[in-house]
């Protein structure tokens, strides 16, 4: 059962969370990684969240450029934390992805990380944090973490 997700709006975007999967993969924390656009595919998007809680999921990470409405339309659908992670674009520089994740309506909560690839970093450490609230192997990897980034 894979109790992190990880949502793309676009395949371009994989460049950009390419160590954070590397991180996961080395804590050999069993992910899943969907690519489903919330401006061009909102019905599937719908769709599949709908029966999240179902799969296991416990976190979702969702990454987003541009507009970035990915988070906060993830977590209009789901009972369950979403960590949004604002990805770099040229315009901006990704200031409009932090300001549109950060600005979410009440009642509508992401947990919003930093622009750079200290983003995707920063929202696997912090999806390890919620399911180590509950879990003994992710209070274990957590500590690995913690060691990893003493060390640097």
């Amino acid at each position: 059962m894979k109790k992190i997700l990880i949502l793309l709006g676009s395949n371009s975007d994989f460049p950009q969370v390419e160590e954070g999967l590397k991180l996961l993969k080395d804590l050999k924390v069993d992910y899943e990684l969907k690519v489903i656009s919330a401006h061009r595919d909102p019905d599937k998007l719908r769709n599949y969240l709908k029966n999240i809680d179902k799969k296991g999921v416990k976190v979702i990470i969702a990454c987003a450029g541009l507009s970035a409405a990915l988070p906060g339309v993830v977590s209009s659908y789901v009972d369950i934390p979403v960590i949004g992670v604002p990805l770099y674009s040229k315009a901006f520089k990704g200031i409009d992805s932090l300001l549109s994740i950060l600005q979410m309506p009440k009642g509508v909560p992401v947990a919003c990380t930093t622009v750079d690839g200290s983003g995707i970093v920063n929202a696997v450490v912090l999806a390890l944090r919620i399911l180590a609230l509950s879990g003994r192997k992710e209070k274990s990897l957590l500590k690995k973490v913690k060691k990893k980034f003493k060390k640097r």
